[in-house]
């Protein structure tokens, strides 16, 4: 589904990535992990067009996305990939069903569309009498699935998500990890997770080592 062909990456005269050769299989979990400064966000930022390579290719679903401008490169990422970080950035003054929303409404899904999705995932995560709280009166755990939803909401083609479960408690990371192989089993939903918990890391399909700037 994804494959990404000599990525290579500089800040300034800073390396950053060093010719990383990478691919992902539909329905796949896979985990990247590395200790810090070894080019894990870089590349995962690259992989969802939220930076652009110096060198090589990123291909999607057969879609040179690296290539993309625009409307266009907004356009497929809003419809193909969904993003979960480790600070969740839901919008402080939107509810967690208003939050969920958001990338629908940027693909000019209808209210109505948009926000019976959006119970459905509620409902998915145990979340349904959570729908009209702010994120200030969720828990970090509850946070995070809402975050979790809002990238599902429609339904991309693979979840790029960076240090998920580093702001969580043992007990809600557990619980993440868990969901995430749940959406694979149930819905065939592909992750690439960049991430420093080993737990996490052990539930994935494969775990991909990441040093100095290259896979190892």
């Amino acid at each position: 589904m994804l494959k990404a062909t000599g990525i290579r990456k500089s800040y300034g005269n800073l390396q950053i990535l060093k010719g990383v050769n990478f691919e992902v299989q539909k329905g796949e979990i896979v985990s990247i992990i590395g200790p810090s400064g070894a080019g894990k966000s870089t590349l995962l930022h690259i992989l969802g067009t939220l930076d652009r390579p110096d060198e090589g290719s990123v291909e999607l679903k057969g879609t040179v996305i690296n290539k993309l401008n625009g409307d266009l490169l907004s356009n497929f990422r809003n419809q193909n990939i969904g993003f979960v970080f480790q600070f969740h950035h839901l919008l402080p003054e939107f509810s967690a069903i208003e939050n969920i929303c958001i990338p629908a409404f940027i693909a000019k899904t209808s209210k109505k569309q948009a926000e019976n999705r959006a119970f459905e995932l509620l409902d998915l995560f145990g979340l349904k009498d959570r729908a009209h709280h702010k994120p200030n009166q969720l828990s970090g755990g509850e946070q995070q699935r809402v975050s979790i939803a809002r990238a599902l909401i429609n339904s991309p083609s693979i979840i790029l998500a960076d240090e998920p479960s580093g702001n969580l408690d043992s007990e809600n990371a557990a619980g993440l990890h868990q969901l995430f192989v749940s959406l694979r089993d149930n819905f065939h939903q592909t992750f690439v997770i960049v991430t420093h918990n080993e737990h996490l890391a052990k539930t994935s399909d494969r775990v991909v080592s990441m040093k100095d700037g290259l896979i190892v």
